[in-house]
């Protein structure tokens, strides 16, 4: 980071759904990207071990989209088109849109067909005083900065 530059907050970000953003999320989590590592194992012609590590697959983290419950129910009319079979028109493109302390866009990660693999709306309890938290994860074919 260059000198006097300030680091990002972390609660200036948006979600958007095939180009039409979702407002409301307490929390995203799971923007990775990881490249597998291959050992290859050999000895030299003197008998001593050698370890050379390749690049193997690349893989993606799962999206995690938590945001208070409301009577919305996207997600869950999303995750009915997986179930039914019809996975090819669940699958959606989107983005994470951080900005900085002025809103302005800094970064994009955007992700290509995703899909919801799983839909939770937390713990229902009589004695508690907190906002009821839906979650989304969605697994999607790659994620690349935009």
């Amino acid at each position: 980071m260059p000198l006097n530059e300030d680091a990002l907050a972390g609660y200036t970000f948006k979600i958007e759904i095939e180009g039409v953003a979702i407002a409301q999320f307490k929390e995203v989590s799971g923007l990775s990207t990881e490249v597998t590592v291959i050992e290859h194992r050999a000895n030299t012609v003197a008998g001593l071990p050698i370890i050379k590590k390749l690049p193997g697959a690349t893989k993606w983290g799962d999206i995690s989209l938590k945001r208070g419950k409301t009577d919305d129910k996207a997600f869950w009319e999303w995750i009915k088109k997986v179930q039914d079979g019809d996975v090819e028109g669940a699958r959606k493109n989107g983005s994470v849109v951080l900005f900085d302390y002025s809103r302005g866009e800094v970064a994009r990660y955007n992700f290509t067909n995703g899909w919801p693999s799983k839909v939770n709306i937390g713990t229902l309890s009589a004695s508690g005083n907190d906002i009821l938290v839906e979650d989304c994860t969605i697994v999607h074919e790659g994620i690349q900065l935009g």
